[in-house]
């Protein structure tokens, strides 16, 4: 496996997709291999960063070099300057609109110093179409310890006691509710995951869809686990293509590494996903 030096992270969310970051994504790869810089040199499609009103955006790793407003004909530039002769491009740096002083790299930027990500940790940091780089931070962990070193139970009274809350206006206790949900009696339960995002002006659900989809994945299966359910289903609406694709490319992974399927993680558990599309309308009766 190689082994590389440096990589070139490309926001691959909708707003920076709108503004031709697929073309940048693909004339940096062109860019590093005319001056034969692939096998140290990686170039890798993300998630959303989240400095949306600044995009195109291209993060330099290790040095977190964060660029802004990045065209595809500035591929060559970063390529050339920045690798190869080491020295930033200084004219797509963040410009600080308070002192006027461009802002080197990702950590001084005032719009990521307060922020402490929980939901959103892996997006702008991982290839939302690799599974290993899901698992490279984690990822399934809490699934195997959830099968295979805890009970139902616990696992809901872990929850519980960390006082998570759901994110809409009620903020009802999560914990709680799959507790509620265990206790009650069928022949068939589902996981359902609400990614319609009816609200207007709402784009959470969409941002980790496409920048950490195995998240959802996961968290649904031990979900699965805790209220006794075999079944999930992701409702999401139809309008948002990428994040529709994204979730499925992780669907196919997580049953071919045995994360979702039969059996998982050699327990008497079982789980399966399927998405459900919706019409888009604010209120569908």
């Amino acid at each position: 496996m190689a082994q590389y030096n440096s990589n070139i992270l490309v926001c691959g969310g909708t707003g920076c997709r709108a503004s031709q970051s697929e073309l940048i994504l693909q004339n940096l790869k062109e860019a590093v291999e005319r001056h034969k810089l692939q096998d140290i040199v990686q170039v890798i499609r993300t998630g959303c960063f989240g400095f949306c009103e600044k995009g195109p955006i291209v993060k330099m790793v290790p040095d977190n070099t964060f660029y802004v407003q990045v065209k595809p004909t500035d591929a060559e530039d970063i390529v050339r300057e920045h690798l190869v002769k080491g020295r930033k491009v200084e004219r797509l740096l963040y410009v600080n609109p308070e002192t006027n002083e461009q802002v080197p790299d990702s950590k001084h930027l005032n719009f990521y110093k307060k922020q402490l990500r929980i939901a959103l940790r892996n997006c702008g940091f991982i290839n939302p179409e690799n599974i290993d780089e899901y698992i490279a931070r984690d990822g399934y962990v809490a699934l195997g310890k959830a099968l295979t070193e805890m009970t139902p139970e616990s696992v809901i009274k872990e929850i519980m006691d960390s006082g998570l809350r759901g994110r809409g206006g009620g903020g009802f206790p999560t914990g709680l509710k799959w507790q509620i949900t265990r206790k009650v009696k069928a022949l068939q339960k589902y996981v359902v995951c609400n990614a319609d995002e009816g609200d207007p002006g709402a784009f959470m659900d969409r941002s980790i869809l496409e920048g950490d989809p195995h998240s959802i994945v996961e968290a649904m299966a031990i979900n699965g686990y805790c209220t006794g359910a075999t079944k999930g289903l992701v409702y999401i609406r139809a309008e948002y293509p990428l994040a529709v694709e994204r979730l499925k490319i992780a669907i196919r992974q997580a049953k071919e590494y045995g994360l979702l399927g039969e059996n998982i993680f050699g327990t008497d558990f079982s789980f399966d996903i399927e998405i459900r599309y919706g019409a888009g309308a604010f209120v569908c009766g």
